[in-house]
């Protein structure tokens, strides 16, 4: 018990350092993306504290962090934009269409978790998902190169680049040698609190979070507590025009929100050689996106770069996802003066360092290994996630795989054929039948040619879908309009009921033969010495 309690006390340490070096990553993450949804920074705030907290009370997945993320803010920005649209001058209704839009996100979550759609993530090839990591990395490296830009959007120069870059890489610096000395502490919050340190006492001009608030029209981190937004229901007309506009929006994103969350977990399971549960993740980013709608949030997901920080911090229980929602409340509330003279480089540092830790560096490796086909969905499923989004590049690259899997085995129908002695021509069918080897199945026939006694054996073969009964059906027509005897024989018991539903006349051609294959269970003299007969199960 004493072992059990020194180690809880222990991980409990871990969890709360971390997560507060997480909060910590999260202000300027969540700022910038409600910058780029076109909204208020406490509006991403607000969202990564809500989200954040009731994923990781309720969520599926221990030490995943979840916040207002980029993959959703880029969906946002078309919503907001026409949102304002549809009011006057002096009243824009953008933003009350999103607290709308991520209700009704989070609703068709929840619902995919009812029905436990979030068993299908496992149906996301290997490939797909270094291709998801790979180009993730990319995106947060590439969004971090906006920190080496003013207000105008110009990339710094001379002292200023030097001193950026300097403070850039004294944080990757200490993240990289501390853990080497020492794993006690978390090395991204001492890179944080030492560069920040250096930064204050050193009164050096560089961007700190403060600045980058003001820089982007915000007044400040300075907050209250998340207000509920009655407006909501004063402003958006509950009306079938209103759900025929955000609807899309909300599928999107719903879609975006899970996908990023369930590859995440997926990641952080691979890292913690744990297991997740996707269907309450689902449950509980639902959930989430509920509150965080009707509290003024712009809703979010899990965050790869933030979970990353977090499991590397040594935060593996909920308790690292809870502190970091509530530090960064923290924050808003009591500490924003502090929290917004930690410089901007600090942080993307830390970010940086992530970048380095979550791309996948064997890919390179293992190109010349893999087939050619999981080489171009890795590559495309990259490609697409810095391009577009990461929806799109995850459907396209499990698109790809599902054709190419298809086509390999379309390729793998094969017939041998035989003459018995009494004229009787057998063909025995081996690999899988189904809507793709269909055409290459009926192509073995010669059904003018053939005896007038045909048998088709399917010992070595499985019918997998309607495609594949269709053409046994045609098959078996083509013979009997020759005037041709055809006889079935080793279809499996699911393949006859459908075919004896399609139509009597297979009662006449399927064979029953004593021989179809059965599944039994050996019996071992040695294990069960007085025979199964005596042994109750």
């Amino acid at each position: 018990m004493t072992e059990f309690i020194r180690k809880r006390a222990a991980n409990a340490k871990n969890d709360i350092l971390s997560g507060i070096t997480v909060a910590l990553a999260l202000v300027p993450e969540a700022v910038a993306f409600a910058f780029v949804a076109g909204v208020d920074p406490l509006v991403g705030l607000y969202a990564a504290f809500m989200v954040g907290l009731i994923t990781s009370v309720f969520g599926g997945r221990p030490g995943m962090i979840s916040g207002a993320t980029g993959a959703l803010a880029v969906v946002m920005v078309s919503l907001v934009a026409e949102g304002n649209a549809m009011g006057t001058e002096a009243e824009n209704l953008g933003l009350y269409y999103l607290f709308a839009t991520v209700i009704l996100m989070g609703v068709i979550q929840m619902l995919a978790g009812i029905f436990k759609l979030g068993k299908f993530v496992r149906l996301i090839p290997h490939p797909v998902m270094m291709g998801f990591v790979n180009g993730l990395a990319i995106v947060i490296f590439l969004s971090q190169l906006s920190m080496f830009k003013d207000a105008n959007g110009d990339w710094f120069n001379g002292s200023q680049m030097y001193i950026m870059v300097g403070l850039v890489l004294l944080t990757m610096g200490i993240m990289f040698g501390l853990p080497k000395i020492t794993k006690k502490l978390p090395e991204a919050l001492v890179a944080i609190l030492v560069v920040s340190a250096i930064v204050i006492f050193g009164n050096l001009d560089v961007a700190s979070v403060g600045s980058f608030i003001r820089d982007g029209g915000g007044d400040g981190l300075k907050g209250g507590l998340p207000q509920f937004q009655t407006d909501i229901f004063s402003k958006v007309p509950f009306n079938f025009e209103t759900l025929k506009f955000i609807g899309p929006y909300a599928l999107i994103l719903a879609a975006i929100g899970l996908i990023e969350s369930l590859m995440t977990l997926n990641l952080v399971d691979e890292l913690t050689e744990t297991r997740g549960n996707t269907n309450r993740e689902c449950l509980a980013q639902g959930g989430a996106n509920i509150v965080t709608g009707f509290f003024g949030g712009m809703g979010g997901c899990a965050m790869i770069g933030q979970s990353l920080i977090n499991i590397k911090g040594g935060g593996r229980g909920r308790l690292s996802g809870i502190v970091a929602a509530l530090a960064l409340l923290g924050f808003i509330l009591f500490a924003s003066g502090l929290i917004e003279q930690v410089p901007i480089a600090a942080l993307v540092g830390v970010m940086f360092m992530v970048v380095i830790g979550t791309f996948a560096w064997s890919s390179f490796r293992i190109l010349n290994k893999i087939p050619l086909s999981d080489v171009i969905v890795l590559v495309t499923v990259s490609a697409l996630t810095v391009i577009f989004d990461l929806a799109i590049a995850v459907i396209a690259g499990v698109i790809i795989s599902a054709l190419v899997f298809s086509w390999e085995n379309a390729k793998r129908i094969r017939a041998r054929k035989r003459m018995r002695e009494d004229g009787t021509k057998v063909y025995e069918i081996w690999g899988p039948l189904f809507f793709g080897s269909i055409i290459a199945f009926n192509d073995k026939f010669d059904v003018k040619n053939d005896p007038d006694k045909v048998e088709v054996d399917f010992v070595e073969s499985r019918i997998s879908d309607h495609s594949a009964l269709e053409a046994i059906f045609n098959l078996v027509n083509k013979y009997e309009a020759e005037g041709k005897s055809i006889k079935l024989k080793h279809l499996s018991e699911d393949c006859k009921i459908l075919l004896y539903k399609s139509s009597p006349k297979f009662r006449e051609v399927i064979v029953e033969d004593i021989d179809d294959p059965r599944y039994h269970l050996a019996e071992n003299p040695e294990a069960f010495p007085k025979g199964l007969s005596e042994y109750k199960f």
